[in-house]
């Protein structure tokens, strides 16, 4: 039997109002993503990728349509709910690093196990995607002493930490130079074909959107 898709959108629409102005982000949006896919949406400013990944990872409610997150429709669970199931299945990479600057990277990434409730210290399979990241000797480091590239790997590890099934970047190279860009985007081809984890990448660059599997294209609140 094929695998029901990983993440399914359904309808989707999104309206931002400010007083009597309404802005419509997104018109009718469908978008299926399977099990272990590595799929790249890519469309100019105002397209509406940046709200249809906050929908999709369950930050924000859409106006009208229905979200499905392996198995469970966001909309008939509670903010609870949603929290919980967000804690268990998805990790987020943003831009901003949103490393906390007074832990160091190990600690940045503990915490995560303990938001989750699970104490302790990094299991083995961790320390794994640690050396596959290249912080094996950066792990005492705080941010301020590591580079952008060392900071978003941390980042990245941080929200693979609790092994979610799936991972949602947005514009995760975006503050990167050229090289540390390639570097972060090898290691999510590589965290993709090695541990099955479906992902979701918002990006602006061609370059970026070429390591996907499949490459969805916005504008104007539509998928083209």
């Amino acid at each position: 039997m094929t695998k029901p898709p990983m993440i399914t959108a359904r309808g989707l629409e999104k309206t931002y109002r400010t007083g009597e102005v309404a802005v419509q982000a997104l018109r009718g949006v469908d978008l299926e993503i399977g099990e272990g896919e590595f799929v790249a949406i890519v469309g100019p400013s105002g397209s509406g990728k940046s709200t249809l990944f906050h929908i999709l990872g369950g930050l924000t409610p859409p106006s009208k349509g229905a979200v499905t997150i392996a198995g469970t429709e966001l909309g008939s669970i509670s903010d609870s709910g949603r929290t919980e199931l967000r804690k268990k299945t998805v990790g987020f990479v943003f831009q901003k690093y949103n490393l906390l600057p007074t832990l160091t990277a190990r600690e940045n990434i503990e915490i995560a196990r303990d938001i989750a409730g699970r104490k302790g210290p990094l299991p083995p399979e961790t320390e794994a995607i640690i050396q596959l990241l290249g912080l094996s000797q950066r792990m005492d480091h705080k941010p301020r002493a590591m580079s952008g590239g060392e900071q978003q790997r941390v980042a990245i590890a941080r929200a693979i930490v609790n092994h979610p099934a799936i991972l949602l970047a947005d514009e995760p190279t975006g503050n990167l130079d050229t090289e540390n860009s390639t570097i972060v985007l090898g290691l999510l081809r590589e965290l993709n074909h090695r541990f099955g984890q479906t992902i979701l990448m918002i990006t602006h660059n061609p370059e970026a959107a070429a390591y996907a599997d499949r490459i969805v294209t916005m504008r104007d609140g539509r998928v083209v």
